[in-house]
């Protein structure tokens, strides 16, 4: 069977974040077995498809290296990106039926739009050993299904060298568990609203090169601050860096972004 690597959330090679697509299953493989070729993969997330009798409807599921995730953007997008354009789905607009309910990937311009549910934190306290943990005292921090830890400049994000086994022990009141942590600060000048980073040792990732279930959560909270619905993104993994443009409309969001094909490989394993 064929898998293929593709760079989410990135315009050219080697930027944005990588994710694997496995060719779609008639029916779903063990998951002990798609756990074990995620491991193998040692990305953020290998994307797993299921054929239904519809040609643009999918089952997805996404594991990373530990364990399976109820929400993945970018394996998302590169789902669809993988559908599109080496699987050769004719249809504008493909719906994936998963963990979090249908999710959408349509193409749009030179690129790829979906559509998430939104998921608007609270302000909360910040946590015991946070500051300590991040290298760095937030200035404000919210809750949803991760922590995100503001702060009043895009230097402080860009240059946080966190203790990530000590990330790992916070949770606060995150619904989503320990060690997910997202930061964030309102960009000094360029094309980006905001910039961010996102480090989830909880989901077994140290930092994830670009989120987009972050942005579910950063999308309405800075469409509140800004007060516009679209918001530009730049998620600053030192290295390579993840551009999204979000739109907050009611309970969803709308993130658009590009994605690159970096590689076609064949298993030599089968479930």
């Amino acid at each position: 069977m064929r898998q293929w690597t593709v760079d989410a959330f990135a315009p050219q090679p080697f930027r944005g974040n990588p994710a694997c697509v496995a060719e779609p299953f008639d029916a779903w493989p063990d998951a002990t077995w798609m756990q074990a070729l995620a491991a193998e993969n040692n990305q953020a997330e290998t994307a797993f498809l299921l054929k239904t009798a519809d040609p643009a409807r999918f089952g997805l599921r996404w594991f990373t290296p530990l364990l399976e995730v109820p929400l993945c953007g970018h394996a998302t997008l590169a789902s669809g990106h993988t559908l599109f354009s080496e699987i050769g789905v004719a249809a504008d607009k493909i719906t994936f039926d998963t963990q979090s309910g249908p999710l959408t990937v349509a193409r749009v311009g030179g690129g790829y739009e979906m559509d998430f549910p939104a998921q608007p934190p609270v302000r909360t306290t910040t946590p015991a050993g946070l500051a300590e943990a991040l290298g760095a005292e937030p200035s404000e921090v919210w809750a949803s299904t991760y922590l995100v830890a503001l702060f009043d400049d895009e230097a402080t994000v860009r240059n946080l060298k966190p203790d990530i086994p000590a990330l790992n022990r916070i949770s606060g009141e995150a619904t989503g568990g320990r060690g997910n942590i997202g930061v964030a600060a309102r960009a000094n000048d360029g094309p980006y609203d905001v910039v961010d980073r996102f480090f989830a040792p909880g989901s077994g990732i140290p930092e994830d090169p670009a989120t987009g279930s972050l942005h579910c959560i950063l999308s309405p909270l800075y469409a509140q601050k800004l007060g516009r619905p679209v918001v530009r993104f730049h998620q600053a993994y030192p290295g390579r860096g993840g551009d999204l443009e979000c739109e907050h409309r009611g309970d969803r969001v709308l993130l658009r972004g590009q994605a690159v094909t970096m590689m076609e490989s064949r298993l030599r394993t089968a479930p």
